[in-house]
């Protein structure tokens, strides 16, 4: 499921988050399905249960994933991302380009790479 990196400086919570973020844009979680508990993803990935209450909680935050009382954490639909949001994964897109750019990567790469994300959602979707 999620792979942590102890090595990497990056907290174990934001890693959490960004694993299961990754599942379910992937279409390996699919909308309204149940997220293991956060004791069992504890177990699991073996550190503390606050540190998966957090990512959790980070990612109800973001309406990635919602919550039923007594029942558990499911993935959400699409959520809606406010323009601010948006706006953020653009400035760290374009950062993330100029890197690319400036290290010689080719431009036909770069488009590929887009394109092929698109693929990869569209075949999930369909």
């Amino acid at each position: 499921m999620v792979k942590l990196d102890y090595k990497n400086d990056k907290p174990l919570h934001e890693q959490i988050t960004q694993g299961l973020k990754e599942l379910i844009i992937s279409g390996v979680l699919a909308a309204d399905e149940q997220l293991p508990s956060v004791r069992e993803l504890a177990v699991s990935l073996t550190v503390n249960p606050n540190t998966v209450q957090r990512a959790y909680k980070s990612l109800e935050t973001e309406g990635v994933i919602y919550s039923i009382r007594g029942k558990g954490n499911f993935v959400s639909d699409i959520p809606k991302a406010d323009k601010s949001r948006i706006d953020a994964l653009y400035d760290s897109l374009r950062d993330a380009l100029k890197e690319l750019a400036f290290y010689g990567e080719d431009k036909d790469k770069i488009e590929n790479v887009v394109k092929n994300i698109y693929a990869e959602r569209d075949e999930i979707n369909d």
